[in-house]
């Protein structure tokens, strides 16, 4: 039998998308953080430069990654021995102990508290994460703002509640989709991912006993040393980096849903308004070209929520001045919500690049309501000439059956009216074009002075 490793069986939405949050990964990280604090020891004098790369030679550091990684700890060894003290920490520094020199063991994991480890590697991983998130994104929105200005004046039936309401076009409703994911970008940028360093209960008590006045300035040089933030407050029991973190992704898998859901939607085959390539196969229908990214990205975005008030369930129990069993509650859910969004993100930049309208289907649907799609505009239009109570007769009989513009012809009061006009759909679209300009428009670029030239 295999051994029981989630290798995306049940997660096709994530395969060939988490390998940055494996367990190797998570590893990687944690070494990195404890080399982190061997040359923070350094950048405050404590420890010759020489003795801290030496250290750094010997756990595999890499310096075109910018992390240990030739190490040779074992993911599933560490995992093992990590569960009798409720971490991999405490493990991990008895094998990196065991890789240096024995004068130098003393400067492995100085100080620190497991918490400080793990807090600072899970935020390394989520910035590796969180960067590559950021790619996808920007490759989703460079493709829907070229297909949303293709688009730009394609006429189509609005939708709410389900029924159809008044004329959009699908330049403006991709243009919804764009937003949600340059929102979504935004907040990723904002995100602060900080390192941690507080000690056993955040009062930094043993940096201070073991450095001194220069152990000040150690927080400070391990943030620098691990590639994060450098914030003053120990969060061991604050956790606002890891919910912000958890919002911003959960916003994340919420517009690529958005996206997806509309996709879906409008991909079935009596709407078939959009296509987006060839599709995924049926096991039994051969007919059938299902819009599979679509439906993994769905999957994400039903998903993430639940993991990010996961993730405020324990940022609220998180007691004392360390948690007991929030922390670690947090870090699967935090792991899970980092590689759904990797894999919705990647999944949504080729959707984003696949997607296709098929034009007859949308002026066919737009055509359903007989003219009925444009009641607002008939009711705005006549109300004044012939009052809310005809106007709503008007509408009703046009509902049951009859010709709109056969009504409103035969009505003496419209007999001023340009009817093919207020019954064309490409008159009634509000602002929409030029929100599209808007939205499909590159900002200018600054001049030297840094202003929009």
């Amino acid at each position: 039998m295999s051994g029981a490793v989630d290798r995306g069986l049940l997660s096709p939405l994530t395969v060939g998308h988490d390998g940055l949050v494996s367990d190797g990964a998570v590893v990687d990280a944690l070494v990195t953080a404890e080399l982190a604090l061997v040359r923070a020891w350094a950048a405050v004098g404590a420890l010759p430069s020489v003795e801290a790369e030496t250290i750094a030679a010997a756990w595999g550091w890499d310096a075109e990654l910018h992390r240990a990684h030739s190490h040779g700890i074992d993911a599933g060894d560490l995992a093992e021995a990590g569960v009798a003290g409720g971490n991999p920490v405490i493990p991990l520094v008895s094998f990196l102990k065991q890789r240096v020199e024995a004068e130098q063991r003393a400067w492995v994991h100085r100080g620190a508290t497991s918490q400080d480890i793990v807090d600072t590697a899970l935020m390394l991983v989520a910035r590796g994460a969180v960067d590559t998130i950021l790619v996808e994104l920007e490759a989703a929105e460079t493709a829907l703002a070229a297909f949303a200005a293709e688009h730009r004046d394609v006429v189509a039936a609005g939708r709410t509640l389900t029924a159809h309401a008044v004329p959009t076009t699908v330049g403006l409703r991709a243009v919804g989709w764009l937003g949600g994911l340059r929102r979504a970008s935004a907040r990723l940028r904002q995100l602060t991912l900080p390192a941690q360093l507080g000690g056993a209960a955040g009062t930094r008590a043993s940096f201070v006993e073991l450095g001194g006045a220069a152990a000040s300035a150690l927080p400070t040089r391990f943030a620098e040393a691990a590639g994060l933030a450098s914030v003053e407050e120990v969060w061991h029991t604050s956790r606002w980096p890891v919910t912000e973190l958890g919002d911003a992704l959960t916003q994340t898998t919420d517009a690529l849903g958005k996206f997806a859901g509309d996709v879906t939607t409008l991909s079935r085959t009596e709407i078939a308004e959009l296509g987006s390539g060839a599709g995924g196969a049926s096991s039994t229908m051969p007919q059938k070209s299902n819009p599979v990214q679509a439906v993994l990205i769905r999957s994400a975005a039903l998903r993430a929520p639940q993991l990010a008030a996961t993730l405020h369930v324990c940022a609220a129990l998180a007691v004392d001045e360390r948690p007991d069993g929030a922390w670690h509650a947090e870090w699967p859910t935090l792991r899970e919500l980092l590689r759904l969004a990797l894999g919705a993100s990647a999944h949504g930049a080729q959707l984003a690049r696949a997607l296709r309208v098929d034009r007859e289907a949308v002026a066919r649907t737009l055509g359903l309501t007989r003219g009925l799609i444009l009641a607002e505009r008939v009711s705005l239009v006549l109300t004044p000439l012939i009052g809310t109570d005809r106007v709503r007769a008007l509408v009703a009989r046009a509902a049951a059956g009859e010709d709109l513009a056969a009504l409103l012809t035969a009505l003496p009061e419209a007999a001023p009216l340009d009817l093919p006009a207020l019954l064309d759909p490409t008159h009634y679209l509000g602002d929409a074009l030029t929100r599209v300009d808007r939205a499909t428009t590159p900002a200018p670029a600054p001049d030297s002075e840094g202003e929009a030239s």
